[in-house]
């Protein structure tokens, strides 16, 4: 146990970002049974409105922020350093640092479903209610007096703190420590896009953390940063929240597009087709993703001027979108298939993200948006792309990736069980909510009129998502299975051809006992025959250090949610308690010795 807690080793954080990231993305699942199951009739009684606000309000949240980026982390830390050719990342404790970050901040954020009674005598929880948006001028102290919307503006800071510790870490592993001979253009295409999406994660979380800061100081101190009585206007939180908003989507959906490049050519036995421009194409959507943030406020009246330029940039985004989607269709085509899982959630990836990203061009054009927003078509859409898009696609890397980290290969019988109840619970589920919302039932409410004509289509949803969390059940069986006698791994069970599959599996501590030497893009296929490179020696020719375990950064990660619970608990004492924590926590950090 002690070796789990204060290890620094890429792989075991990588481990414990899978894992707690899975049981966030279970309790989120749960969250949405509930909402389902109340919306299956019309005129529900299973939750009140109260609890329904909680309830949508905290499984956006989770599932955004505490269980599809830290999925994404999962695969950051344990892969990428075996991709390029790394013994570890730049920087092994500060990636520790950052996964205690992340626990504590989600442990912080739903604690709100526990605490009521310490805070309002009778309220059974006091979980965040303003929606995963947070939209102003809601969420004021006058519209939200209770300590729901403080709980969700603490959490997310302390959550923004875990992925720029986690961004500024992957950004110089993946620029310093490439292995020799591995150039850029030889960077697979899983690392590529994990860079462009540090990139976006460094420059995308200081906008919403200046948004929550100003709501922070109207909430606690008196400012009016969003109250239009003060000469503020409650717009600037939308522009800041979206500022950060769309370039997250792009955060959320590039890692699963790295995967699913990663994926193709290994079961289609082809290089990736177009591999420069599908590289390109994602450093260009890493761009672009900064100029369309504005489509989401079509309704608010910024005028023809503004809504035509957003207009313009939300089409013209689906264009390296696009290309991506014809390059994996090409590395497909004419290739040596070959049926796994895996290959099953990638293709299962790229069909739902067309329709995902179709629905989505639809609300590039105002006067059709101004009919879609506030709809169940919205809803449609944004699962499409980051259900039928982020969650296939991180589960393709899962059933790829299993074997190289645990030493295991997953039940291919169970696993093609877990994608076809999955992706037809999904169509289930989400694809009737795009007539829902057609026919006029708005988002975010907790019951409706059986006149609206919509109870058929709504129980139709419903039985879709409990078809995807049947889905899931049959994958946690899975994997309960595979540890008990699951068939055992070689290090390359799938004839990939990139560095990880080079070692053992799992690797061990060092990765690498001779750091390789990278001639080619596909070193593991040397020809165009893929004859597979000869493996390194298995044991170090010498001794090798790799950084020891320590306590300090959950030390220092600790002080973060103390020093979140003073402004909560209005306790100015409990602030220097947080503070004093944190900088012990850094300072002992700062002067462990090396060598340890």
């Amino acid at each position: 146990m002690k070796s789990w807690l204060t290890t620094t080793d890429h792989k075991r954080i990588g481990l414990l970002y899978f894992f707690t990231a899975f049981a966030f993305f279970l309790i989120g699942g749960i969250e949405a049974l509930v909402i389902r199951a109340q919306l299956a009739q019309p005129n529900g009684h299973l939750v009140t409105a109260e609890t329904y606000n909680q309830l949508f309000t905290m499984h956006g949240t989770t599932m955004v922020f505490l269980a599809l980026m830290p999925l994404s982390a999962s695969f950051f830390n344990y892969i990428v350093p075996l991709q390029i050719g790394a013994r570890d990342v730049a920087f092994p404790r500060l990636n520790a640092f950052s996964y205690w970050v992340f626990l504590l901040g989600g442990l912080f954020l739903n604690a709100s479903w526990f605490v009521g009674p310490l805070f309002h005598a009778g309220v059974l929880n006091v979980a965040p209610d303003g929606g995963w948006f947070g939209y102003a001028n809601l969420t004021e102290r006058q519209f939200s007096p209770g300590p729901n919307i403080d709980f969700w503006l603490l959490g997310l800071q302390i959550l923004g703190i875990s992925s720029l510790a986690a961004g500024f870490n992957f950004i110089v592993t993946i620029l310093n420590l490439r292995a020799p001979g591995m150039r850029m253009m030889r960077v697979p295409a899983f690392t590529w896009m994990t860079l462009v999406t540090q990139f976006l994660v460094i420059t995308a979380f200081p906008v919403i953390t200046v948004a929550l800061a100003f709501l922070m100081f109207d909430r606690f101190f008196g400012t009016h940063f969003y109250v239009s009585q003060a000469g503020a206007t409650p717009i600037l939180w939308q522009h800041l929240f979206w500022l950060f908003g769309h370039p997250e989507v792009y955060i959320l959906i590039l890692p699963a597009m790295g995967i699913v490049s990663e994926v193709l050519p290994t079961f289609a036995r082809k290089p990736l087709f177009g591999y420069t421009v599908v590289v390109y194409s994602g450093i260009l959507i890493g761009f672009m993703g900064w100029g369309v943030w504005s489509h989401h406020m079509f309704s608010v009246g910024l005028g023809p001027i503004a809504d035509s330029v957003f207009s313009a940039t939300t089409m013209l985004i689906a264009v390296p979108t696009g290309v991506k989607i014809f390059n994996w269709i090409a590395t497909l085509w004419g290739g040596d298939i070959r049926g796994t899982t895996a290959l099953h959630f990638a293709v299962g990836f790229i069909a739902m993200f067309i329709i995902g990203g179709l629905s989505g061009v639809t609300h590039a054009s105002p006067p059709a948006d101004l009919q879609q927003t506030d709809t169940y078509y919205v809803v449609a859409h944004i699962h499409y792309v980051l259900f039928g898009g982020t969650i296939m696609g991180l589960f393709a890397g899962i059933y790829y990736w299993w074997p190289k980290m645990t030493g295991r290969l997953l039940s291919e019988a169970l696993g093609k069980w877990h994608f076809w109840l999955q992706f037809v619970g999904m169509n289930l589920a989400f694809f009737p909510m795009h007539l829902i919302g057609l026919l006029g039932m708005p988002r975010r409410i907790y019951t409706y009129s059986p006149e609206l004509g919509v109870s058929d289509l709504n129980l139709l949803s419903t039985i879709g998502a409990f078809l995807i969390a049947l889905s899931i059940l049959v994958f946690v069986v899975n994997i309960v299975r595979t540890r008990r006698r699951g068939q055992r791994a070689g290090n390359d069970p799938w004839g990939g051809a990139t560095l990880e599959w080079s070692i053992s599996s799992p690797p061990p501590v060092y990765n690498f006992s001779v750091i390789p030497t990278v001639a080619n893009r596909l070193p593991r296929w040397k020809t165009e025959h893929h004859e597979p490179m000869r493996d390194p020696p298995g044991t170090p020719p010498a001794p090798i250090h790799v950084p020891g375990g320590s306590w300090w950064p959950m030390l220092a990660a600790l002080g973060l949610p103390i020093l979140a619970l003073a402004p909560l608990t209005h306790t100015l004492w409990i602030a220097f308690v947080g503070v004093a924590v944190l900088l012990a926590g850094i300072y002992l950090w700062a002067f462990e010795p090396f060598d340890v």
